[in-house]
């Protein structure tokens, strides 16, 4: 039974290694030492066993070899994909004057705050952004109500913003409860 948990951990360390490196990209960073080891480690592993347990041929081993590398390269090129599409996200199409803060007042505070990085400062304007949105599309519901003066469904608020009808619904319910301002 043990022996059938080996593939699972080495295969699973690479994977989980990837997965932990494309987090990181997402916001900015190349990922821990940490992370770039044991994917490293987990593919050499994976290739290693493969191969000793192959025929004592060359061409035993290369074809031992192959199912290793197919997932290795294979998951890679599937993570480097997804990292060039969050590099490539465009950012939330928000006013300026619907955001608190301003990029430029997000890197003044940053240089008189100790300077955090500046994926500290990513984070912190994205999800400012994120919070905007939010509270614009609940004026936006507010200032379209129907003619007997309900609100708009969450489907209408979510068509409205180009996303799905369960974060209308959401949008719809945290401005009902006054958690939108």
């Amino acid at each position: 039974m043990e022996a059938l948990l080996i593939p699972l951990a080495v295969d699973g360390a690479i994977v989980v290694a990837s997965m932990s490196i494309l987090l990181s990209s997402r916001y900015g960073s190349r990922g821990g030492a940490l992370a770039w080891i044991m994917l490293v480690a987990g593919s050499l592993a994976s290739l290693g066993a493969n191969i000793a347990v192959a025929e004592p041929t060359v061409i035993g081993k290369i074809i031992a070899a192959w199912p290793s590398a197919a997932l290795i390269g294979s998951y890679e090129l599937l993570m480097s994909q997804i990292r060039r599409i969050a590099t490539n996200d465009e950012p939330v199409a928000i006013s300026s004057e619907d955001c608190d803060s301003g990029p430029a007042e997000l890197t003044h505070q940053a240089e008189n705050a100790g300077a955090p990085s500046v994926v500290a400062v990513r984070v912190r304007l994205r999800n400012q952004q994120i919070a905007s949105l939010h509270r614009a599309a609940w004026r936006w519901a507010q200032a379209n109500r129907t003619p007997d003066g309900a609100l708009p469904s969450g489907t209408v608020i979510a068509h409205q913003f180009a996303r799905s009808a369960r974060w209308g619904r959401w949008i719809k319910r945290s401005g009902v409860a006054g958690d939108l301002g």
